[in-house]
């Protein structure tokens, strides 16, 4: 008996009437052990019959996981009355998990990695993406989709669907070259409505592309929907992780699961074959910036550190999350994000493909 297990059991209950779990909401605001007694506060500003049937539901709970242990309940009074309760959103009721990908950071492969590995999961699950980059929409490049969502008969907006997925952006509703100059509010409702007013239907993974930072969008993200999980984006250089860092603490303060880390553009992979004069297959070697590297039968196989830095590891590290993978520079991968086909559907048998498949496979453990 021990508190990670307790917290496990009480991640079980969810708050009456909602699909978010009493540790997520932050009800639960200490867990003391003594001997075998459990003493557990819980922060409640609400109505009475609320937290009574939370009080009873952990001693429940906890009692059913531990006979022997005793429990107390001390229930302390909320500051703050608003614990990011929100009535459940009905277009979400069939989503099965919700995963965001954040960065906290531009220009780090957030939106490719994002397209890249919802289309590996298309293959054999229902996924969607939700572009939620208000104002740097990149999932209609990314996909080559420039139509606009039409309205449902329940006036709901009806996703797109391309590649076997569903998706919604700000960039299929908004002018191209209209500015996009919004408040905090402003962003904040438009985040809502994405949610409230899609059609999304039955998926098992929904897919939220986030702009950097961890401003608004981000803090109405955490407030209106349980994510399943985060995953996060860097490169290898210490400037890059210092904005990643943020995003994952903002996760981890309001306690959403962080699923791992993936370092992008970690490295450049060079590999082929070498041949003399005469057609013959070359034996050697080849030296590159005072490193050596061997050429067996011909073909060779250069890895080139680019970017330096360990910031995928050190970051995995630092949160104790894996290292999902690691995905070197290439340019085939952002010259099909440009075309707007994803890369993983090109490129059936590549190192890059098998990146991404891994992602999607610590995924599928954990989720589905």
């Amino acid at each position: 008996m021990n508190k990670e297990l307790i917290i496990n059991e009480l991640k079980k209950i969810n708050y009456p009437g909602y699909s978010r779990d009493i540790i997520s909401f932050g009800i639960v605001h200490e867990i003391l052990i003594k001997d075998s007694t459990i003493n557990i506060s819980l922060k409640l500003g609400v109505e009475k019959n609320i937290i009574e049937e939370i009080k009873n539901n952990v001693i429940s709970m906890i009692t059913s996981k531990f006979p022997s242990a005793l429990v107390n309940i001390k229930l302390l009074e909320s500051q703050n009355n608003n614990l990011n309760i929100i009535p459940n959103i009905k277009s979400l009721d069939k989503v099965k998990n919700i995963i965001a990908v954040a960065s906290g950071k531009g220009g780090v492969g957030k939106s490719t990695t994002t397209v890249n590995l919802a289309t590996v999961l298309s293959e054999k699950f229902k996924v969607g993406i939700l572009d939620l980059d208000i104002y740097g929409p990149s999932l209609p490049t990314a996909l080559g989709c420039q139509e606009q969502p039409k309205m449902g008969s329940n006036n709901l907006l009806v996703p797109i669907e391309k590649y076997g997925m569903k998706l919604m952006s700000f960039g299929f509703l908004n002018n191209e070259s209209a500015p996009t100059i919004w408040r905090g509010p402003m962003v904040s409702r438009m985040t809502q409505q994405f949610f409230e007013q899609v059609e999304w239907g039955e998926l098992d993974v929904l897919f939220l592309d986030l702009p950097p930072g961890t401003g608004d969008i981000q803090l109405t993200l955490v407030q209106k929907v349980a994510l399943s999980g985060a995953l996060i984006i860097t490169t290898p250089q210490d400037l890059a992780l210092l904005d990643v860092k943020k995003a994952s603490d903002m996760f981890s303060k309001l306690k959403t699961p962080i699923i791992g880390v993936i370092e992008n553009m970690s490295n450049l992979i060079l590999e082929g074959h070498i041949k003399d004069e005469n057609n013959h297959l070359f034996k050697g070697t080849i030296e590159i910036n005072n490193n050596i590297y061997n050429i067996k039968d011909g073909q060779f196989l250069i890895d080139l550190e680019i970017f330096k830095g360990e910031g995928g590891i050190d970051e995995s590290n630092r949160l104790d999350v894996p290292l999902l993978s690691k995905i070197p520079i290439n340019s085939d991968l952002a010259l099909y994000t440009d075309k707007g086909t994803p890369y993983v559907k090109e490129h059936k048998n590549t190192y890059i493909r098998e990146c991404y498949e891994n992602i999607a496979q610590e995924i599928i453990n954990k989720f589905l």
